[in-house]
């Protein structure tokens, strides 16, 4: 019951967005952006990232960052992570210029629900090499819930980061991010990872997505979500239960893209080509498919 109260919560509250066939998104969570230390897992897919966005960004897609964009529970300054990513930031800053950055709070960067920390970490960008201070994100509103609406047949797609009713990562999120920004953070560079996490604990990830489809089918509603790492798209018979995946894996990172009111499901990967060069390409993993195929109360009709 937790879960659904808070999802059902979040979707109440959650700012709405009305698509059509011209509208194109993209979906990515869990990059847990950090100092760039041996602890920064995403390091090794930054170069993929801003190639990602870039394209991106010069096809017409609004960004959706869908929840622990930044590695706030192990890192108390949020100027190390700019600076460790500041690649990533100005690509971000670009999208927000162009007011297509959605950027949602996770579990890990839930600090992002206080406007002020907002205002003193993300609006502006501090350049230690110039000695100025520059606008980053400027008047950016961190969201925990997007509802989309489809124009023409008012299907409704609830986008959240997936903490929601988590115990540990929700109620009792301060407890865990402390343990793990003064313990399991050393622990994390030697590669062992925190029991609370659904990351590497099945389990627990299998009980988190087994709400999920609760709360799914109680409402009719499709869901797009992250924090369990674990990248999803549903077959026909089943729930309409999608998952981002994460930006953090061994040499990829996955997202999901909506377009012509069809959902599709890439993964970003640095490859070498016969020529012994290190190229970013992108793969299509499943899709598309119609919207329309995920929409449940057409379906119960």
């Amino acid at each position: 019951m937790r879960t659904d109260a808070r999802l059902t919560q979040a979707y109440k509250d959650a700012r709405v967005e009305i698509i059509d066939k011209q509208s194109k998104l993209v979906f990515m969570s869990d990059c847990h952006r950090g100092d760039g230390s041996s602890s920064d897992e995403f390091s090794r897919n930054q170069n993929a990232m801003v190639y990602a966005l870039y394209d991106y960004l010069d096809k017409g897609f609004t960004y959706v960052e869908a929840g622990d964009g930044d590695e706030l529970w192990e890192h108390k300054k949020y100027r190390d992570i700019k600076l460790a990513h500041m690649d990533v930031f100005m690509a971000l800053k670009m999208f927000h210029e162009k007011n297509k950055l959605i950027m949602l709070y996770g579990n890990h960067n839930i600090f992002l629900n206080d406007h002020d920390y907002v205002v003193k970490n993300l609006y502006t960008c501090y350049d230690k090499y110039t000695e100025t201070v520059f606008e980053l994100l400027n008047h950016i509103k961190p969201i925990e819930a997007l509802v989309l609406k489809v124009k023409d047949t008012n299907q409704e797609i609830l986008t959240v980061h997936g903490h929601q009713g988590d115990l540990p990562n929700d109620q009792n999120w301060f407890i865990s991010m402390l343990s793990l920004r003064y313990f399991w953070r050393f622990m994390h560079a030697f590669g062992m990872q925190n029991p609370s996490s659904p990351v590497r604990n099945a389990q627990k990830r299998h009980k988190i997505e087994k709400n999920y489809n609760k709360w799914i089918e109680k409402h009719q509603m499709m869901l797009i979500c992250g924090h369990t790492h674990r990248y999803k798209f549903p077959r026909s018979n089943e729930l309409p239960y999608f998952n981002t995946g994460c930006c953090v894996y061994p040499n990829s990172m996955t997202a999901i893209e909506i377009e012509n009111e069809e959902i599709i499901l890439v993964q970003w990967r640095t490859i070498v080509n016969l020529e012994g060069c290190l190229q970013i390409v992108r793969e299509v993993l499943r899709g598309p498919v119609p919207l329309s195929s995920f929409d449940l109360k057409v379906k119960t009709k």
